[in-house]
């Protein structure tokens, strides 16, 4: 237990995109990331979230689902994305992916820092990411 504890709070990803609830504003090892703006979307129980996050090389993401759509840019570098039921996918600079609500995925980058636009359209007071099991 203690280790998948450790692996997710070192997901890089994550954490980068703002992605615990009530620690949006924290810095992890290895990560830097801003929140470019955070939503309410009106008339709905709906937030969108647009982050900017720099990924450090060799880093590895937790497995993890989110309780709505992730769309994902990559600005620089490579990463390998891992979704549940799909092939591994291998992201270079200009790639883009969506993740629906509640699929596991997860992520190792690769050699460079990698930079990610990534906005979620997400339910809000639910936590942004969860752990999801192996």
């Amino acid at each position: 237990m203690l280790l998948s504890r450790r692996r997710f709070a070192g997901c890089a990803l994550c954490a980068a995109l703002g992605l615990i609830a009530g620690e949006a504003g924290a810095q992890t090892t290895g990560l830097k990331r801003t929140i470019l703006r955070r939503t309410d979307l009106t008339g709905t129980n709906y937030v969108n979230v647009l982050v900017r996050a720099e990924i450090a090389p060799g880093a590895i993401v937790a497995r993890h689902t989110h309780p709505g759509i992730e769309s994902s840019y990559l600005l620089s570098g490579r990463t390998t994305l891992q979704v549940a039921g799909q092939a591994d996918q291998q992201m270079a600079e200009g790639d883009s992916f969506q993740i629906p609500p509640g699929v596991p995925h997860a992520a190792r980058n690769g050699e460079a820092t990698a930079i990610i636009i990534a906005n979620y359209i997400v339910e809000k007071d639910k936590p942004l990411a969860s752990p999801a099991p192996e």
